[in-house]
């Protein structure tokens, strides 16, 4: 089934704040890049570019979510190989210019984005919630498989920003060895 004009344009918009970032995100390169007409904009969207970017952030968070939930393990370390593994494809992009969409609704280009900060805080919750389930089910300790967990977040959207300003992968690598020491 041919996904709606709606779903189109928000998936254009998720990779558009990949890419451009909420500052430079567009209508006209959303509408180019869903092949939605100009007056779809408001039919789907009458709350206008900020409900756009809110339901694009909560389909990625969601989508990063459902990815989290097929992480599983025999150990900890185990559980810290798969993630590294299932996020070393999205921290190469970030060296040719990839972001992360949940980071990007966090920099807000206006005075009022409360719903997107709490958008992005309620995925990077679910995502290290994800984690620190599939930690937990492999032996470790719920506090600390809470801790791995937002330490394993932390390392994934630290490691774009500076992947993104260095073009390599070096900073993920050496981030993700030191993960890897301190796992049992």
């Amino acid at each position: 089934m041919a996904e709606s004009t709606r779903a189109r344009m928000v998936t254009a918009a998720v990779e558009s704040l990949r890419r451009r970032g909420l500052a430079g995100m567009s209508f006209t390169e959303v509408l180019a890049d869903s092949g939605a007409a100009r007056g779809a904009i408001y039919h789907h969207f009458p709350g206008g570019k900020a409900q756009l970017v809110t339901e694009a952030a909560q389909l990625h968070g969601q989508q990063v979510a459902d990815r989290l939930t097929d992480i599983s393990g025999a150990s900890p370390r185990a559980v810290v190989e798969a993630f590294l593994d299932l996020v070393r494809p999205v921290v190469e992009d970030s060296t040719r210019g990839c972001g992360c969409a949940i980071a990007a609704v966090t920099v807000s280009v206006d005075d009022d984005h409360s719903e997107l900060l709490r958008t992005a805080a309620a995925a990077f919750a679910s995502w290290a919630h994800q984690l620190a389930v599939a930690l937990t089910d492999a032996g470790m300790p719920e506090a600390r498989a809470e801790d791995l967990a937002q330490l394993l977040i932390a390392l994934l959207e630290g490691a774009q920003v500076l992947c993104r300003a260095d073009s390599s992968t070096t900073a993920f690598e050496q981030a993700a060895r030191a993960a890897l020491a301190a796992t049992p």
